[in-house]
């Protein structure tokens, strides 16, 4: 099936809290402080995913979001598919239209950050011809306090 990506609007950011959510629970959980994980609610999913409208692009499949993508500067933030959308190509193309966005904001790399534990995302990352760069602490946003998490720091040449 044909996936058209376009900008994120309003009117998505409920099927995207919900990818988001899910996605995020699958490659997280027991990968990150358990700490995070707590603060990580089904609201929080929800007033993230509105807030983050501007920067998201998602892709369709007959008219259904299938996942989506935020980019800022030159950091993909944020990539996930729908469970049923998983193995279909939809992260490839997401992934694909986010290094054309750092591309074209005038950043010659892109980066992303990714837990050590997330076997399946290092792998897919790795098959598009991004490299792990080393480890780093990524600072988790949420709205109590800063919750540090060991990530790793993959990189690619997209300019």
């Amino acid at each position: 099936m044909p996936v058209e990506l376009r900008p994120a609007t309003e009117n998505d950011a409920t099927a995207i809290a919900t990818i988001w959510e899910s996605g995020w629970r699958d490659g997280h959980v027991g990968n990150v402080p358990d700490e995070l994980a707590a603060l990580r609610t089904t609201d929080t999913f929800h007033s993230r995913a509105a807030e983050r409208v501007a920067d998201t692009t998602v892709a369709e499949i007959d008219s259904q979001v299938a996942g989506f993508v935020m980019v800022v500067g030159d950091e993909v933030e944020q990539v996930y598919v729908g469970a049923g959308h998983r193995g279909s190509g939809v992260a490839d193309t997401l992934l694909a239209e986010a290094e054309r966005l750092v591309a074209s904001g005038g950043h010659p790399v892109a980066w992303l950050a990714v837990v050590p534990g997330n076997a399946r995302a290092r792998r897919f990352y790795e098959r598009n011809g991004w490299t792990d760069d080393g480890g780093f602490l990524h600072e988790a946003p949420n709205t109590s306090s800063t919750v540090m998490v060991p990530c790793r720091r993959y990189v690619k040449q997209v300019a």
